[in-house]
């Protein structure tokens, strides 16, 4: 008799969420703060300092005078309001005591280097999301759900000593919305039989892709939760949505998602960018812009060496003071990656800007990216300069733009 062909397992996908990641890497290095409302943010926050009894001195959100925004919060501030994005400003005012600490972003790429290379071990096929979370495709796996997912936070906790949030589920959609249900720390199963009772009553803005512009057209249509849009007929969706986008809102309501995990994605550019402090002016800043530009170039160059890429296409983005928002970008007959070849690109861009208006001489954003990636090649020959019409002097549209 012929073999009976095998049946594929059934899809399961999980979606792994860390807890509060940058708070929580943070109280790695103060675990005096555990159980504090901690914020974390500000380009110019100082770091604590060490006091001579011992332990140190923290920062409050009080005395935080500028224009940064919170990167994310442990959950006892959360539980006050602040919430991630938001202006530290405005943080203060709702939570001044809160305690406050700078960014260390070379810390969190490392915890996320080991959270990923735990869980890699365990379940190989893995889609990364970001620094701190990551889609893992668990269909091949013959272990069930529930020990499985508590095997991963297990190994987790043991490379990095911190806790993640799991939801697995038949697609990505699911899994998403699951791994937020039982924060922190928490494991949820989702299955198709379990969306009425627990995907429906929730509002609209827990599908990951509605945001508040289209949660406040559909509550003009009287859709507040997601069982109000799994029953909204597909013609009204249609009709104010268009049909390819209505499609997606009826389908996904009804937990529908048959999106596949990317594995490998290609990243196709690299930036980096700075919101200033105060604004600065093209003629009076010149140095403290050129030493940014500089800073950002160095950056851009060591993300572009852990990569082991190059760009053959090098831009820049400038936000004036008005919130207007510019950007150019030049081309290479080669590509670069050194922080001088950057540089050199960048400000090439620059020249290409107008600044005539007073207004457009205050500058509050400047950033910088390498795009049109390539890998190195393993010879490690040294980074190509950029074009000669990039190295060219162009007439500059005004004085100030050459920093």
């Amino acid at each position: 008799m012929p073999d009976t062909p095998s049946r594929a397992p059934p899809r399961r996908i999980a979606h792994l969420d860390m807890d509060a990641f940058f708070a929580s890497v943070e109280l790695l290095f103060y675990p005096e703060l555990r159980g504090l409302p901690v914020v974390v943010g500000g380009a110019r926050v100082p770091r604590p300092q060490p006091l001579p009894e011992g332990g140190y001195q923290f920062a409050r959100l009080k005395n935080y005078a500028g224009r940064g925004v919170v990167t994310t919060a442990t959950y006892e501030a959360r539980a006050s309001g602040v919430s991630s994005g938001m202006g530290l400003t405005r943080a203060a005012r709702i939570l001044p005591e809160a305690l406050l600490l700078p960014a260390n972003f070379e810390a969190y790429r490392e915890y996320s280097r080991r959270f990923k290379a735990a869980v890699r071990a365990i379940a190989p096929r893995m889609e990364d999301r970001g620094i701190d979370e990551i889609f893992l495709d668990l269909s091949e796996i013959a272990e069930e759900s529930l020990p499985l997912a508590r095997r991963l936070q297990t190994a987790v906790r043991e490379a990095t000593g911190l806790s993640c949030s799991l939801g697995v589920a038949p697609n990505r959609l699911l899994a998403k919305i699951a791994s937020d249900m039982q924060k922190p720390g928490g494991v949820t199963l989702l299955a198709a039989e379990d969306i009425p009772a627990r995907l429906w009553p929730m509002p609209t803005q827990k599908i990951n892709g509605i945001g508040g512009k289209t949660a406040a057209r559909l509550a003009e249509l009287k859709i507040f939760s997601i069982g109000d849009l799994a029953a909204a007929p597909l013609s009204l969706l249609a009709r104010h949505f268009g049909a390819r986008q209505g499609n997606w809102l009826s389908r996904a309501a009804q937990g529908m998602d048959d999106s596949p995990l990317v594995t490998f994605r290609e990243a196709k550019s690299l930036s980096r960018e700075i919101t200033f402090e105060r604004d600065l002016h093209l003629t009076r800043d010149r140095a403290e812009l050129s030493r940014q530009l500089e800073t950002l170039c160095q950056r851009l160059s060591d993300d572009l060496a852990r990569k082991k890429v190059q760009g053959g296409a090098v831009g820049v983005k400038i936000r004036f003071a008005d919130f207007r928002l510019v950007t150019r970008e030049t081309s290479l007959s080669a590509p670069v990656s050194s922080p001088e070849t950057l540089c050199a690109a960048a400000r090439q861009c620059l020249k290409r800007l107008s600044f005539a208006p007073p207004e457009r001489r205050l500058l509050r954003l400047l950033g910088v990216r390498a795009s049109h990636l390539q890998a190195i090649s393993r010879g490690g020959d040294p980074p190509p300069q950029p074009t000669r019409a990039a190295q060219a002097e162009l007439p500059l549209a005004s004085e100030a733009a050459d920093f």
